[in-house]
């Protein structure tokens, strides 16, 4: 009986949250996977224009939440999805899936880079975030409508 019990306010208390999250929609999670990429941003960009102090620990934590947006983020956009809650993307990540592909891959790379190079000064971060922010501006250039 204790199990029961046990399993049912288990299931009772998951339920609502994984409810909510089953509910969201590609462009959705897509928006707050760029929320999520430009927080990991705003440390890196301060520290490359000395805004803050260089600290390897907060640079590698950007580099591995790129990294998960790197991971997920090209998943996101299927057939359907080209329009709602107000999205950024352009339709040609729809007619030119083969050019939005490379770009995802591009930036899934100078990611992986950066991660591998671990940078320990400001100097190394400078190398290691620089292509990332390329890849970045790159892709948008292309893939994404810039808002007003």
């Amino acid at each position: 009986m204790y199990r029961f019990l046990l399993m049912i306010c288990t299931l009772l208390f998951l339920l609502p949250g994984s409810q909510l999250l089953a509910g969201d929609s590609p462009q959705e999670q897509r928006h707050e996977l760029m929320e999520q990429s430009k927080d990991a941003a705003k440390p890196v960009g301060g520290m490359l224009k000395g805004e803050m102090e260089f600290n390897a620990a907060t640079a590698m934590a950007s580099f591995e939440s790129w990294a998960t947006v790197a991971g997920e983020f090209g998943k996101l956009f299927p057939e359907g999805t080209e329009t709602g809650y107000d999205t950024e993307a352009k339709k040609e990540i729809w007619t030119d899936r083969a050019g939005f592909e490379v770009e995802l891959a591009k930036f899934d790379e100078a990611v992986s880079r950066a991660i591998a190079a671990n940078p320990q000064s400001l100097d190394e971060l400078k190398a290691a975030a620089g292509p990332v922010f390329k890849s970045c501006k790159s892709c948008h250039e292309a893939y994404r409508v810039e808002k007003e």
